[in-house]
């Protein structure tokens, strides 16, 4: 797999599915990977450094963070997708342009995002859920985080389209530079200088700072299939209107889980009472567990992404649904696994990032229902993000919602007033099978009818 060999993004159109998907998914794995390590080893150092507090307070910026990310993504998975389509349809001056408009983009929502949260931080986290005496952390993390949205947004806007052109290994390469030196610094910055949680937050920014001036000497470079050109148009309405549309998906995605993660939040706290804060805490501890499986299967969807969007874009649907089909498998594989994981070795896990054992015993319970159908999980995130890669994004939302929104926040209301904390946690096993009914019954109906029209588009030609 070297770098010459990426740089032939037409080659998406005729070789081998099964050789695509370990070209393109195997770095993008390894970059999940290592930034879902990444944020697992920061936990375990805020955790032990500075106390279960202060993984309570991490677990309160969740909501904010992804709040961050969904400015972000509404740009990088717009920009990447349809620059593969572009380039599907042999049009690189037009894929040219979006990369011009991304870095735009992103340096104007990261500007109006950061700026507006750092005038209102106190009262959003108040709102998510803060108390007293979670506060000061999460306050801390954030205001770092918010400064550097600058720096991240043009990295991960970058990078994804990076990986769209046709250097998977180069992408992978960038996360593991930020993931490199954000462990390097980490420690560093927490125990060492005694930064607390936002010496975390700084070796954040410190990690994708490095990245990021790897990401753009890459589009800076003439060397690069598709690259940054001053002489190009930097913003195109056009271009634009087509990032946001597809984008959209992404974004509502991290809105609902803002939301849902606030209403999960003042669950725990209403129905933990006194262990309320540490409630909040082991669900932390849950999320990031999730997040490392979760993630893997974002990897094989990013693989997938610029081999559905290219074969989509081409008119090779035979391609596209075997590309699909090997994902789906991939996808359950990976969440059985940490299905698995949690089921057998759910105390380990708890223990990794705290020695408070209130806290562990809250997150084992915890581990045990709300990852009940996790396998499930996996099929449903390639199944929605198919349908972003392929240009359908009103149907990627529509499973979005279902899986964060429509079904979830209606079971956190009720669920709970029964089997308290319990509720919460089981709350969120049923959304998560519910959401995967609805991917498959959607996913047939569409395939049935794509399948249709491609069979009658070849009997006429």
């Amino acid at each position: 797999m070297t770098i010459r060999s990426q740089s032939t993004p037409m080659d998406l159109g005729s070789n081998s599915i099964t050789r695509l998907l370990i070209q393109y998914s195997v770095p993008a794995i390894i970059a999940s990977v290592a930034t879902s390590l990444y944020n697992i080893i920061d936990s375990i150092f805020i955790g032990r450094g500075v106390g279960a507090m202060a993984i309570a307070g991490l677990a309160i910026t969740f909501p904010l963070m992804n709040l961050v990310i969904a400015f972000c993504t509404l740009i990088a998975v717009g920009g990447a997708t349809i620059t593969s389509i572009f380039l599907g349809q042999k049009n690189v001056s037009r894929a040219t342009d979006v990369v011009n408009n991304v870095v735009v983009l992103c340096l104007i929502h990261s500007a109006i995002f950061g700026g507006v949260t750092l005038l209102f931080l106190d009262k959003i986290l108040f709102f998510f859920g803060a108390t007293p005496e979670t506060l000061p952390f999460a306050k801390e993390f954030m205001q770092v985080i918010l400064y550097g949205t600058p720096i991240s947004y043009i990295f991960i806007g970058l990078n994804n389209i990076m990986r769209a052109t046709g250097y998977p290994t180069k992408a992978m390469i960038s996360a593991l530079l930020s993931v490199g030196a954000n462990i390097i610094f980490a420690p560093i910055f927490i125990f060492v200088l005694e930064w607390g949680i936002k010496g975390a937050a700084l070796a954040t920014i410190m990690g994708q700072s490095v990245a990021c001036v790897w990401v753009l000497w890459h589009f800076l470079s003439k060397k690069s299939y598709i690259r940054l050109q001053r002489q190009r148009r930097w913003l195109m309405p056009s271009i634009i209107k087509r990032i946001y549309a597809i984008g959209l998906s992404p974004f509502l995605m991290n809105v609902c889980g803002c939301i849902v993660v606030i209403f999960i939040n003042k669950a725990l706290l209403e129905y933990g009472a006194s262990a309320g804060n540490l409630a909040i805490g082991a669900y932390g501890i849950l999320n990031r567990t999730t997040m490392f499986f979760a993630m893997i299967v974002f990897g094989v969807s990013q693989g997938m992404q610029p081999i559905l969007g290219f074969n989509y874009g081409a008119g090779q649907w035979q391609r596209v649904k075997k590309t699909l089909m090997i994902g789906i498998w991939l996808g359950v594989a990976i969440t059985s696994v940490g299905w698995l994981a949690t089921e057998l070795f759910p105390g380990m896990i708890s223990s990794l990032f705290t020695t408070d054992t209130t806290l562990i015993a809250i997150a084992n319970r915890g581990f045990r229902i709300f990852f009940i159908f996790f396998p499930l999980v996996g099929c449903q995130i390639v199944i929605q993000n198919f349908f972003q890669s392929v240009g359908k994004p009103k149907i990627s939302i529509f499973l979005s919602l279902t899986r964060q929104l429509i079904f979830l926040i209606p079971f956190l209301i009720i669920i709970p007033r029964y089997w308290g904390i319990d509720g919460v946690w089981a709350s969120m096993a049923a959304s998560d099978c519910i959401a995967f009914c609805f991917a498959i019954v959607t996913l047939i109906i569409v395939v049935r009818k794509q399948t249709r029209l491609h069979t009658y588009e070849t009997k006429t030609k």
